[in-house]
């Protein structure tokens, strides 16, 4: 978990107990949310311990306002990291992760192509491996490809600075000598799990880490979710300067991101690039 003073560590006690219960009623994992009529629930120590291991984790409690989450942007700032854009402005910054290739990219692609909406995909080892071309076109086409680790490990689990390293710079080697270029150095921890000597590490080697302020469960393959829970989440929650965390491998987002695109637009949403985030 992040290491911080005494009261801003009670304080964020305070805050990690609130996520968990946020985790444990969504059943949305990492990405939790909330609801305000939940009944009062018992917190154990069990409890304090998984909200406090390192997974980022969201609570949204007004609709088209920017969650609140496990650190805040001045916390994540000082190691280089984020999870959302500027708030004045209805710019949303789209990323997928891509742990493998199941066909749905393609269909993501042309939405995106269609839209003219630039997006991130963080990809692992295996997907540079497997998709050698689908790559070639994410940069043909104008997106950034960036470090989601080359086995996708729990990276608040790797002590050392030079076993940290590796997993980053082996995608970067494979990355180079598929695409002749060179990757750039944005990073998400595997599953949004972190820790302060983590994103310590990261800003070292030069790194930016994304998180996200937007995200739903569409990473099961054989559970996707309805369009109708899709719709339901994304429209609901998405919020100016959103950074939206999507995975390449769901059926769902394939078939409704054309017009889930479209419906962000109706709202009066753009679409940026995460480059512009960075200073």
């Amino acid at each position: 978990m992040m290491h911080l003073p005494k009261k801003r560590t009670i304080k964020r006690a305070g805050r990690l107990l609130f996520l968990f219960a946020a985790a444990y009623f969504s059943g949305a994992g990492f990405s939790a949310t909330i609801s305000r009529h939940l009944p009062p629930v018992a917190v154990t120590p069990e409890a304090v311990a998984a909200a406090a291991d390192g997974n980022w984790g969201l609570s949204f409690q007004q609709e088209g306002k920017p969650p609140v989450a496990n650190a805040t942007v001045d916390e994540l700032g000082q190691y280089n990291a984020l999870y959302a854009g500027p708030e004045d402005k209805k710019v949303l910054y789209l990323t997928f992760d891509a742990g493998y290739e199941n066909g749905n990219t393609p269909a993501i692609l042309d939405a995106l192509k269609k839209h003219h909406a630039p997006a991130a995909f963080f990809v692992v080892g295996n997907y540079l491996e497997t998709s050698p071309e689908l790559v070639k076109r994410m940069r043909a086409e104008g997106h950034v490809v960036a470090n989601h680790t080359y086995h996708h490990p729990d990276m608040s689990k790797i002590s050392t600075k030079e076993a940290f390293q590796k997993e980053l710079s082996d995608l970067e080697k494979l990355y180079a000598e598929i695409t002749g270029d060179t990757m750039p150095k944005y990073y998400r921890p595997p599953q949004g799990k972190y820790s302060e000597a983590n994103l310590q590490m990261a800003k070292e080697l030069g790194y930016h880490t994304f998180f996200w302020s937007l995200a739903y469960v569409d990473w099961y393959q054989d559970k996707q979710p309805t369009h109708e829970e899709a719709f339901k989440k994304l429209l609901g929650r998405i919020h100016p300067g959103a950074v939206v965390l999507l995975h390449s491998t769901s059926s769902t987002n394939a078939q409704i991101l054309d017009e889930l695109l479209t419906k962000w637009e109706e709202m009066g949403y753009t679409f940026r690039s995460i480059e512009e985030l960075v200073p």
